[in-house]
């Protein structure tokens, strides 16, 4: 019988795991994220905020969509496969994709179907946009893909092998802003015009091209799972097909339910601001437009900085489930101190560049002084959309996705509630606010949740007063530079301004490290 890991040298392999897939998570979705950004300044170009605003409607639809046929299960993959590679058990983890699969692409092609025959309906209907039909008819065709590349990202996240699903990133990018470049250019006759249309086309393009690409990683590879078992258990058995199916549904059935409900509140939320807008005395151009400034141009720059956010909240369920499957709780504590001390820091940075720059970022990259105003108001919401990403990961991970879902019902419920009240009367402002107390909320009790369940040490000092203390200094610093060589460069405006948010970041981090909020303990 192989001899069983230590806790020292559990903790060693999950640890580097998680430290090199999320660095590897991270360059993919900050290059991701930084081609998608110019992408955004590109399709504001040539779009204008309504059309931009009439194309940031259809995806409540397929948030709607992928929370059926993909969310749950790839999350079941993860941790099914965690479990197993946990017990040195190497048999069942194809098994559990295959199905997961199976049963993904099914209720996809189920779909797919239904919303390109009702797409009237649902423009009409729930998303209250006419031209939006086009769009969604267009967009049914990727479900099936996206299904396939979610499972199998699932079956790479539970091994802890980053690599394919950061390239899958990387490829559907570049594929979606190639095709709609190319399309937009010959249809414009040498004029670049891009419709609603035509941006999802580049969505389907890119979904397809980097579902093709994880099903060629799959069969190129040579068994990944078993590389990650040096000594697989051989009194390990495989398991039944119908026993892994029910497995698979008691996890996938209620996380898909418990994010199909959050799906929908999201939607009605994302539906309500125009409608509400118009109420609060715009007419249907003008809602559009500011619902597409806000949704297409200021929360896009203030997710940015998710990229190593959401790298660390897909390693951290993995890593909990196989700490708790071997039965390690100090592992736990330690995991979640450290993701809940960086996801702090990240969060403090971008508040402090988003509050110093935001205006300027607004008027120079997208050329609209709105998309300015709402990123100063947004920029507080960093610290706590970012936590409350790493928290939900772990809450999961421990598998008690119901008390994530429970608490951000409560928060959108009352964001839903407050976006009734407050928009028509304030406007806008009335959204932001809305969507500031609504974050509060979700976050203070996912705070509760993981302090009632985790044993952890939170080191305030080091994740709040030093990092709110630096970026308040090299803030300021970097502000000073900022406006005194902008009057003297020749510089192009957007090149410069974005060097002057990589410099302060740069500065950050240096006066981290040497005030020791920063140490390499953490990653040991």
């Amino acid at each position: 019988m192989a001899k069983p890991l230590t806790i020292q040298q559990v903790q060693r392999i999950k640890g580097s795991s998680i430290v090199r897939g999320t660095f590897i998570l991270t360059i993919a979705g900050f290059i991701t994220r930084f081609i998608g950004f110019f992408y955004r300044i590109f399709l504001s170009n040539t779009m204008g905020a309504e059309l931009m605003g009439i194309y940031q409607l259809i995806f409540p639809v397929y948030a709607i969509c992928f929370t059926i046929f993909a969310t749950g299960i790839q999350t079941s993959i993860s941790r099914l496969v965690a479990a197993e590679l946990a017990k040195r058990n190497t048999k069942n983890v194809y098994k559990i994709l295959r199905l997961g699969i199976l049963v993904s692409v099914i209720l996809a092609a189920i779909l797919s179907i239904l919303v390109y025959v009702y797409a009237d309906l649902i423009a009409v209907r729930f998303l209250l946009e006419i031209r939006s039909t086009g769009s969604l008819k267009i967009l049914a065709a990727v479900f099936p893909f996206c299904g396939i590349t979610a499972c199998i990202n699932g079956y790479y996240y539970g091994l802890k092998q980053a690599g394919v699903p950061a390239c899958t990133q990387l490829l559907e990018q570049v594929i979606r802003v190639m095709v709609v470049y190319v399309i937009a250019l010959y249809l414009g006759g040498g004029n670049i015009s891009v419709t609603c249309e035509i941006a999802v086309i580049g969505v389907v393009a890119g979904e397809i091209a980097s579902c093709l690409y994880n099903v060629a990683s799959m069969f190129l590879t040579k068994s990944p799972a078993k590389t990650m078992v040096s000594e697989p258990d051989p009194e390990a058995k495989t398991t039944r097909r119908k026993i892994i199916f029910k497995d698979l549904m008691s996890l996938s059935i209620p996380l898909s339910a418990n994010r199909l409900l959050l799906s929908i509140l999201h939607s009605i939320e994302s539906v309500l601001i125009p409608a509400m807008l118009r109420r609060s005395g715009l007419n249907t151009q003008a809602s559009l437009a500011a619902f597409g400034v806000l949704n297409g141009m200021s929360i896009p720059f203030i997710m940015f900085p998710t990229a190593l956010v959401n790298a660390l909240a897909v390693l951290l369920l993995p890593a909990i489930s196989e700490a708790q499957a071997v039965g390690n709780d100090k592992l736990i504590g330690k995991t979640t101190a450290v993701s809940v001390k960086y996801s702090m820091i990240i969060g403090i940075i971008s508040t402090g560049i988003f509050i110093i720059f935001g205006r300027d970022l607004g008027n120079t990259v997208f050329h609209n002084a709105a998309c300015g105003e709402y990123l100063i108001i947004l920029a507080w919401l960093c610290p706590f959309m970012y936590l409350t990403t790493t928290l939900g990961s772990i809450i999961n991970g421990l598998g008690k996705a119901h008390i994530t879902f429970i608490n951000s019902i409560l928060g959108t419920l009352c964001k839903i509630i407050l976006i009734v009240v407050l928009i028509p009367s304030k406007g806008i402002t009335g959204y932001l606010i809305a969507l500031l107390i609504g974050q509060l909320i979700i976050t203070g009790l996912d705070i509760f949740a993981v302090i009632r369940h985790v044993s952890f040490q939170m080191d305030a000092v080091n994740s709040i007063v030093k990092p709110g203390i630096i970026v308040a200094f090299a803030g300021n610093l970097v502000n000073a530079c900022y406006e005194y060589l902008k009057k003297m460069t020749q510089v192009n405006e957007v090149v410069f301004l974005l060097a002057c948010c990589f410099v302060l970041c740069v500065i950050c981090l240096i006066l981290l490290l040497i005030t020791g909020a920063i140490t390499k303990k953490d990653f040991n």
